[in-house]
Parts: C-alpha cells; sequence; structure tokens
C-alpha cells in the first residue's frame, strides 16, 4: 500500500509540473500576443484552489491530476463584446494563433532541456560500458564482441555510460545489423558488425542490452541469499538469509543468473538443492510456484541475491559545468525526440507492437522508481516524460495542439480558415482515436500488473 501510495504521489508531482510547464507555454505566449486568458487551470473538475488574479485570470488546481487548460477570450466559443473584440483568440492573425497553438509542446522542450542541465549539473552516477560477459550464441557473440571490450561507439554515435548503449540499441530495432567500435583490454581499438535479424526483444521482460546478448561490468550478484520472501517457495522450504546456494539437482551452480535459468525453468517442478550454512552442507527440496508472463510460464521462488557494488575502476561521475550542461541537455534532448519519433514510425510500421504502448499505470510506477534512487533519476524521468508529452501534443490529430496547428498551416496557405463542419468531423475522429489509443495503453498497463 505504501509503494502505491508513493508511486501516486511522484507522479501527481511530475504530472503536475509537467502540465503546469505546458499550459504556461500556451499562456505566456497569448499574453504576449494580446489574447485574454479567463482562466489557468492545473486538473480538470471541481476546483480544489483558486485565485484571481490582478491580470483577471482565475488560477486553479482541479482535482483531476490527469492534465489542465487555458481558456482564452474566443469568439467561436462565447459572445465577445466589442470593447474586447481585439483580446479574442479569434480575432488574432493566423501566426499569432499558431505561435500560441505550438508554445505549449515547445515548453515541454525547453524543460527537458533544463531537467538534464540540471541532472548534468549536479552529476549522474554512472558505469563505464565495458562488458563482463557476452551470451554464447547471441547477435553480440556473432559480430565478435568479447568480455572486457569497452564500448566506444555504436554506428558513430559517441558511448560513454550504459544508458547510452541503451538508447542506441532501442533506435536499431528493425534494422539489419549495428557497427561496435570497441576498445579491448589491451587497448587495441576494433570496428565490429552485429547482425540483428534475429534480435527482438520484450520491454517489459527484458532491456536491448539483455537481448542482443551482453552482460555489463556492474554488480555482481552472489549465491549468498540477502532475502527470502515471507510465505515464498524458499522460505517453505526453509531457506534463510545468509544461506549459500551451491548446487541444484547435482549440478553446481556458478553464478547467480545460472540459478535464476533453472528455477524460471522448472515450474511446480521440485528442485533438490543444496546449500552451505554455517560452514555446513544442507539438502533441501524446492518447489518454485508457477508464473504467467506474456508470452510464456516460469517459475519464481522468492529470492534475492547478496549483491557485490560495482568495482571502483568502472564507476564514475557524468557531470559538466553550467555551460556544457546547457548543451549536453540540449543534445540529450534531441536524442530523445528523434528516438521518440523514430519509434512512433515503427509502431505505425509495425517494426514495435502496440503491447509496448505504455499508460498512467506504467508511468506512475516509473514515477515512484526514478524517485526512490533520487533526484537526478527523477529529473531524467521527468525529462523524459515532458519530451514525449510534447511530441505526442504535436501529432496531427485535430484534439491536440498539432491538429489545431495543422488547421492554421492549412488556413495560412490558402488564405481562408478550415470549414467548421470540417474541423467538428476531424474534433470527433482525432477524439476517438485518442481514445482508442489511451485504452489501448491502459490495457497494457493493467496487463502487466
Amino acid at each position: 500500500m505504501t509503494g502505491i501510495l508513493w508511486n501516486l504521489g511522484a507522479f501527481i508531482v511530475a504530472l503536475g509540473i509537467l502540465v503546469a510547464v505546458h499550459e504556461f507555454g500556451h499562456f505566456w505566449v497569448a499574453r504576449r500576443n494580446g489574447v485574454k486568458v479567463e482562466r489557468f487551470s492545473i486538473g480538470f473538475g471541481r476546483p480544489i484552489w483558486r485565485r484571481l488574479g490582478k491580470d483577471g485570470t482565475e488560477y486553479v488546481v482541479a482535482m483531476i491530476p490527469l492534465g489542465g487548460y487555458v481558456k482564452m477570450l474566443d469568439g467561436r466559443v462565447d459572445e465577445v463584446p466589442p470593447e474586447q473584440r481585439h483580446q479574442a483568440f479569434d480575432s488574432k492573425s493566423v501566426w499569432a494563433r499558431m505561435a500560441i497553438v505550438v508554445a505549449g509542446p515547445m515548453a515541454n522542450f525547453l524543460f527537458a532541456i533544463f531537467a538534464f542541465w540540471l541532472m548534468f549539473l549536479i552529476g549522474v552516477p554512472a558505469v563505464k560500458p565495458v562488458l563482463q560477459q557476452v551470451v554464447a550464441e547471441s547477435p553480440a557473440a556473432e559480430g565478435g564482441l568479447a568480455p572486457g571490450m569497452e564500448i566506444l561507439a555504436i554506428d558513430g554515435r559517441e558511448i560513454r555510460t550504459w544508458e547510452d548503449v541503451n538508447f542506441a540499441l532501442i533506435g536499431r530495432l528493425g534494422a539489419g545489423q549495428t557497427r561496435f567500435s570497441v576498445q579491448d583490454d589491451g587497448g587495441r581499438r576494433q570496428e565490429l558488425v552485429v547482425p540483428l535479424q534475429h534480435w527482438q526483444f520484450n520491454p517489459d521482460e527484458t532491456s536491448p542490452i539483455t537481448a542482443l546478448g551482453l552482460v555489463p561490468e556492474g554488480p555482481t550478484l552472489t549465491l549468498d541469499l540477502a532475502q527470502v520472501m515471507e510465505e515464498g517457495p524458499g522460505e517453505r522450504a526453509g531457506l534463510l538469509a545468509d544461506d549459500q546456494l551451491y548446487s541444484v539437482n547435482g549440478q553446481r551452480l556458478e553464478n547467480w543468473e545460472q540459478f535464476v535459468s533453472l528455477v524460471q525453468a522448472s515450474p511446480e517442478q521440485a528442485l533438490e538443492l543444496v546449500v552451505l550454512r554455517q560452514g555446513q552442507s544442507l539438502s533441501l527440496s524446492l518447489l518454485p510456484e508457477r508464473r504467467e508472463t506474456r508470452d510464456q510460464v516460469i517459475g519464481y521462488v522468492g529470492l534475492a541475491p547478496q549483491v557485490l557494488p560495482v568495482d571502483d575502476r568502472y564507476r564514475f561521475e557524468l557531470s559538466h559545468g553550467p555551460l556544457q550542461a546547457v548543451w549536453a541537455g540540449m543534445e540529450r534532448t534531441w536524442e530523445l525526440t528523434v528516438l521518440t519519433f523514430n519509434m512512433i514510425g515503427k509502431l505505425l510500421t509495425g517494426i514495435v507492437s502496440v503491447d509496448n504502448l505504455s499508460g498512467p499505470i506504467s508511468i506512475a510506477k516509473g514515477a515512484g522508481a526514478s524517485a526512490d534512487f533520487g533526484l537526478v533519476y527523477f529529473l531524467s524521468f521527468m525529462a523524459l516524460v515532458s519530451v514525449n508529452l510534447g511530441i505526442i501534443n504535436l501529432l496531427p490529430l485535430p484534439v491536440l495542439d498539432g491538429g489545431h496547428l495543422l488547421f492554421y498551416l492549412v488556413e495560412a496557405v490558402t488564405g481562408r480558415p478550415v470549414p467548421e463542419k470540417i474541423q467538428e468531423i476531424g474534433f470527433k475522429i482525432g477524439a476517438a482515436l485518442l481514445m482508442l489509443l489511451m485504452g489501448l495503453a491502459l490495457f497494457n498497463d493493467i496487463a502487466r500488473l
């Protein structure tokens, strides 16, 4: 229950900030163009706080924190007194209206740059992209990648951290191959081509790094138990914290990953387990529970290993000075923007499954998890969502900013407004498509619970 409340609180804070930024973009540019703003609202529904400003705008915080709006004086919606006609949105030039509409998404991109700037200014704990292992017969192994190599670039893009690797690989979904620039432990640089014809991954279950067969140098998962979940299969078998796993069905265990693979492959099948407890060997019978994922059934035992920290040789802090951080923030925002448009294109062409769409539940989980890790991770999360919010609002659906922008572009080219009947039809189609998309994302969220 505490976890749910934490996720919800982090989600409300993040979304409240991002909505306020978006709506302030519309508000600020509208005011600069002489448009009267009647209400600035964060959230929908019944107001829980309101105040009338000296500028004549009513500022509101409403009960449902899933959006917001800026209500402007508009002759298409309400009757406008003649003396206020010059302050109405619809009385402004098409270029002024376009500027007001596009200002919301642009504010989200600017906020992402600011969040990344602050993140790089504070400093981000990072790990060098050095390979601990390469899974046999994986695409990475086929391409010649080997333990000890450090990844320097992917398809010409400089790589400094494992997060960079993750972004670069996501962008290669659907490609036939990718080119790695690496440096081996002897300091020799090599160019390797990794085949991707049979590479695919489900982001709910694995990362592109793992799916490619790469095992990063990072925290080491030992065979010593840190935690045994209450009333789980491990506790029922008699396992205790600090037990050391030794063998399964007579097979000596080399690492934690090997144990996980054996458990996942054995749902509801008894495993003969040997553990070391205070120097003594002990035989136990472990019966993994059955757990269903999207496309397979796996075993689960409710055990967590002790973790050794990352070797100091691979750890560093990614940080910049005030001016460098601005450029780094712009660069990261641009990369995210390109990647998001790229993924939308692959979604439309079927390269990426619609099962990967996420809704408010997944966003709330992400908000809570990032807030758990600290400020820099929460800033990174908000920057990511802000970029996506800006891009989604630029999509040419009539109910979104992008749809309004499309109508105004047509007006700018033809010299006359798009007929109201066509706009009305467009709004209905856009609303239906948006509701369908939101429903699908929410369905995916529920399926992941």
